[in-house]
């Protein structure tokens, strides 16, 4: 490690590994300062479409491939006894990728920081943060490592991608509270004996509950499969309360997978993340910006997490190298509104979820397939598209869509039950 970098990167998770390919691919020097070892579990496993874009970008995939993750070819919403399929073949943008995959995060995350490592970039793991000064040329950041103790680094520029570790948020009080209401989420790993070839592939959502709560399975290619619920937090405590008895009887009759998770034979204790969503006042100041979910995080309804994170980095990466080579930045305009126009076209989607818009959009009995063409590229992370109608006006056209179709098939019958 050196005393002094172009850039200071703290979290090796994707959006500070993308965000040091990038730099590395400038030509700036990079420390990336990581709190855990890796490999480590995290949430957020299944991807979107658009990540592949950057990915191959920086010349990421070959490296991904090499770890044979399970494609995703699309998603399965599914409620009561009606499916809605969406494949990213049939996408409304006629140059985007047309699959993804679904990764264990401790394999996916690890093969990305050990790559851009091996590509020059200086990565410390098990470093603490503990302070930081920024100024308009010089950054000053504080850590801790349990070998080498107290050190001090200094870089001409920050990218904080330290996810819910939110690192510069905490020091600088820039978290605020969100408008959505409290959310959590219950999740383990099963080995996925059942698995069938229809279902085995991608991700399948229900959403019961009166839209209030939804079920995944995320199947991974070593035999194993992610499956969780979202819903508010007492219904959430409700889950796991007894071992866990509710989540393994929803579990268990997981709709639309026929018994495949009865008697699961689990690979890890489930566990819960609650009150997830967070953000902050700003997403920049003086000489450093933010970047991935240490900016805010909405909810992993379209698993939008990780597409957030990667996009995030490369556009932060980017803006910083060119700073650097002395242009002149509007963070405001170049990064923070850019960021927030994608953000919000999902916070439409998130909130028409939970309202009972989106399903009954999806789960019409007579679905357009220009608006599933133009709304699947949205679920594929094509969310700065504005030549899509369902991304350009994406604050009335769930509405106007949703409310067509109650006038012409009439009131969806809610159910409170799976």
């Amino acid at each position: 490690m050196k005393n002094h970098y172009d850039v200071i990167v703290i979290g090796a998770g994707p959006s500070g590994a993308v965000a040091a390919a990038k730099l590395l691919k400038e030509g700036k020097s990079v420390l990336v300062l990581e709190k855990m070892i890796f490999p480590r579990f995290v949430i957020g496993e299944s991807l979107l479409p658009h990540i592949m874009d950057y990915l191959d970008d920086l010349d990421l995939l070959p490296v991904l491939e090499a770890q044979q993750f399970q494609i995703k070819n699309g998603v399965c919403f599914h409620h009561k006894k009606d499916d809605c399929p969406f494949f990213f073949a049939d996408q409304f943008k006629p140059d985007a990728w047309t699959y993804t995959w679904q990764v264990k995060r401790a394999d996916f995350d690890h093969a990305l920081i050990k790559e851009v490592e091996r590509r020059g970039a200086d990565v410390v793991f098990e470093a603490t943060v503990t302070a930081v000064e920024t100024s308009k040329r010089l950054q000053t950041v504080h850590f801790v490592h349990p070998e080498s103790g107290e050190q001090t680094v200094t870089g001409a520029f920050l990218i904080d991608a330290s996810g819910y570790g939110r690192v510069l948020p905490r020091l600088k009080d820039l978290e605020i509270p969100v408008s959505t209401p409290p959310r959590g989420a219950i999740f383990t790993h099963i080995r996925d004996v059942n698995r069938t070839e229809n279902a085995g592939r991608n991700i399948f959502v229900h959403i019961f509950r009166n839209n209030t709560a939804w079920i995944w399975s995320i199947p991974f290619s070593d035999g194993t499969t992610s499956v969780g619920i979202v819903s508010d937090v007492d219904f959430i405590e409700a889950c796991k309360a007894e071992n866990n008895k509710e989540f393994l009887r929803l579990l268990a009759e997981f709709p639309g997978l026929e018994g495949r998770f009865a008697d699961p034979d689990i690979q890890f204790e489930p566990r819960t993340v609650m009150n997830y969503a967070v953000s902050v006042k700003q997403l920049y100041g003086e000489g450093y910006v933010l970047s991935g979910n240490a900016t805010e995080f909405l909810d992993p309804t379209f698993s939008s997490g990780v597409m957030f994170a990667i996009s995030s980095g490369y556009k932060a990466a980017a803006l910083a190298a060119r700073q650097l080579n002395g242009e002149a930045i509007d963070w405001e305009q170049d990064y923070s509104e850019h960021m927030k126009q994608g953000i919000n076209v999902f916070r439409s989607y998130v909130n028409a979820w939970y309202d009972g818009r989106l399903p009954t959009i999806f789960f019409s009995k007579n679905r357009n397939e220009d608006f599933m063409k133009q709304i699947c590229s949205v679920l594929a992370g094509y969310v700065w598209d504005q030549t899509n109608p369902f991304v350009k006006k994406h604050a009335t056209i769930l509405t106007t869509l949703a409310h067509v179709i109650k006038m012409n098939e009439g009131e969806n019958e809610e159910s409170t039950d799976q």
